[in-house]
């Protein structure tokens, strides 16, 4: 059963049995079910052997097709935070609507893959396109999450609460000790919890622990003897208090690891006003950057998916082509239309088409027999066995759902 969430190619040979069969079927088909026809050049048809070959590569060729057109879609869809209303504005073939690309009169291009050439050449120029476009996405998509996850990173130094974020711009100058030959300030994430404890065990955790220094207490001020400076900290949030300690550099180690045994948390931080000044310079350089690549980004994913897309469908018109040539034979002249199906009335819209192509059935009899090939042969048919069989030839384009 064809996908109810997708556009069918279909193709049929073109002869006395053939004519008139656009209106005839849109006549028939239920409503809100688009028909349009589909134009398939008489390409070269080569040797049976080549043809056999190429039944076997396409679908190959036709799945890696979709999944770049897919991948295009998906980041597009990340870049524009899977809104809709912008995600449509750039899923666009020729800047125009996906269905209305393959559904108002499709032609082959000609000026760029030219009939002349062989059926295998086509396929092989294809693939060479649309490995170049995934090589170039990959590359650019890659360059981007880099720069972007170093700028989340940044970012993310600046939320979080006060035993994970950065200091910078919360810690000031007067709020640590600075030049002392002797002395530090450690500054002390403590949990909310334990901040009646932080006060009654913080100046017996270690020897040389300034007495009442649990708050900003200038160097100037302890060498006046003060004693009387209320204990404050130098930060909160919702599950931290910091605060800021004055020991001897020589029980840094030691005082260290007290407070790991007590679950307060020391941060390593050293004020310097030429970091904090370097931090501001590299997340401003970083968010210039990450806007940048996402602009060019954006537009080359909106660019790649139109010529992608194309690729994909003119892929499908060579699979139709050959399959229809293995099926009926020569001359190589078939009729195509393409199908969108209203998702309610698929199963009729399989049946209308069913009843009225079953004229086909003895020429599609001998390719139909080919896929309950016994086991010996299983691995030249192994392809066209894992496809489901009509009396026409039917590949189908999936939608690009938004």
């Amino acid at each position: 059963m064809p996908s109810d969430q997708s556009t069918w190619l279909i193709a049929v040979p073109q002869d006395g049995d053939s004519e008139g069969l656009l209106p005839e079927i849109t006549s028939k088909l239920p409503q809100l079910t688009r028909v349009a026809e589909l134009g398939i050049p008489s390409f070269k048809t080569g040797t049976l052997d080549s043809l056999i070959a190429l039944s076997e590569e396409l679908p190959k060729q036709d799945a890696f097709f979709t999944a770049t057109v897919a991948k295009i879609v998906d980041t597009l869809r990340n870049l524009l935070n899977n809104d809709p209303t912008k995600l449509v504005q750039h899923v666009l073939v020729n800047e125009g609507n996906v269905d209305d690309y393959v559904l108002r009169g499709w032609k082959w291009n000609d000026s760029r893959y030219g009939v002349q050439r062989s059926l295998r050449e086509m396929v092989d120029v294809l693939n060479k396109e649309m490995a170049s476009i995934d090589n170039v996405m990959k590359a650019k998509l890659n360059n981007y999450n880099l720069v972007k996850g170093s700028l989340v990173q940044m970012q993310r130094k600046k939320t979080g609460n006060l035993a994970v974020r950065s200091l910078v711009g919360i810690v000031s100058k007067e709020d640590v000790i600075q030049d002392s030959e002797y002395l530090e300030t450690c500054l002390v994430a403590v949990p909310k919890i334990l901040a009646k404890e932080w006060n009654l065990k913080y100046e017996r955790l270690t020897n040389m622990v300034v007495p009442r220094s649990s708050s900003y207490v200038p160097f100037k001020l302890l060498h006046k003897g003060s004693h009387t400076l209320p204990e404050r900290p130098i930060a909160s949030d919702s599950e931290y208090t910091l605060f800021g300690v004055v020991i001897f550099k020589r029980v840094h180690d030691e005082f260290l690891q007290k407070c790991r045994e007590n679950k307060f948390i020391v941060r390593d931080f050293t004020y310097s006003e030429e970091q904090i000044v370097k931090e501001g310079e590299e997340l401003e350089i970083a968010d210039t950057t990450e806007k940048e690549l996402w602009t060019e980004l954006l537009r080359l994913s909106r660019t790649n998916f139109s010529e992608s897309f194309q690729i994909l469908v003119h892929l499908k018109i060579l699979r139709l082509f050959v399959e229809s040539v293995l099926r009926y034979g020569l001359p190589a002249n078939y009729v195509g239309l393409a199908i969108r199906p209203e998702p309610k009335y698929t199963k009729k819209t399989l049946s209308v088409l069913t009843n009225h192509l079953s004229y086909l059935s003895p020429r599609s009899s001998g390719r139909a027999q080919k896929q309950n090939a016994p086991d010996e042969f299983a691995g030249e048919y192994q392809a066209l066995m894992e496809q489901e069989f009509f009396d026409f030839v039917l590949y189908e384009v999936p939608w690009i759902v938004l």
